[in-house]
């Protein structure tokens, strides 16, 4: 494993960021950024070197580059997404439009092709932790955990989807995050900003329809003509399913 020596931290309390990148250029630039704005970083260069140190250290993000040296971006970016729930921000030479789907499908928070303004991938990062915080915490003991709605349970806990026969299907956090937001306010309309917990969203951005047809894949009877997560076209989704939390 060839881990790059770790950067001095800014401040103890300060969200930790793993900066995944083989290019030294690259991450030197990145990690000054980050640094900067007073995020503490890590920088490795090579995959095995981040999941052999993510369950012990816990980073708040992971800055992904895709061609890595031992194994391929796209793949170490759904391996974190099984052992953290750490945010992941995909920053990459590649901006074919398959790799940019793949990695948000399999867990990426986000997408930035080089070469990139180093002020918009910090604003970025900022973006994912603010819509990762947990908004309007309650008590410990009024938390609602279980949600039952048509034949599914869903265990917002253990990010955990029971089907009608019984079988029990693990969702990725971004898919329980925005799952979790239909549950909470059904037969409303839910623009892509509220799905998301961010605000001035880019036009462009198409996570979240990225995430909900994942979610509609394991719904929906036919995910072609989705009857539980409807489009309001021009307003955002609405989830039509009456919902029972315990």
């Amino acid at each position: 494993m060839t881990e790059v020596t770790a950067t001095p931290r800014p401040c103890a309390s300060s969200p930790l960021i793993f900066v995944v990148e083989d290019d030294i250029g690259v991450a030197q630039l990145v990690v000054r950024m980050l640094e900067s704005f007073q995020f503490q970083v890590r920088r490795f260069g090579d995959g095995g070197s981040v999941l052999h140190h993510i369950r012990a250290e816990h980073p708040a993000l992971c800055v992904v580059d895709l061609g890595l040296p031992d194994m391929d971006g796209i793949e170490l970016v759904r391996q974190i997404g099984q052992i953290s729930s750490c945010g992941v921000l995909i920053l990459t030479g590649r901006d074919h439009p398959v790799d940019r789907v793949m990695g948000l499908e399999l867990g990426g928070d986000d997408y930035i092709t080089k070469p990139f303004d180093p002020r918009e991938l910090v604003a970025r990062v900022r973006s994912i932790l603010r819509r990762r915080q947990p908004q309007d915490p309650v008590p410990e003991a009024r938390q609602r955990r279980y949600a039952r709605f048509l034949d599914w349970s869903w265990d917002c806990a253990a990010n955990t989807l029971r089907d009608p026969a019984g079988e029990e299907h693990v969702l990725g956090n971004a898919e329980s995050r925005v799952l979790k937001a239909f549950l909470e306010r059904p037969h409303q309309i839910l623009t892509r900003e509220q799905l998301l917990g961010q605000r001035d969203l880019s036009p462009m951005d198409r996570s979240i329809d990225v995430r909900i047809s994942r979610i509609r894949r394991k719904l929906e009877p036919d995910p072609q003509n989705p009857k539980i997560i409807k489009t309001v076209y021009g307003a955002g989704y609405m989830f039509t399913a009456a919902v029972i939390w315990s």
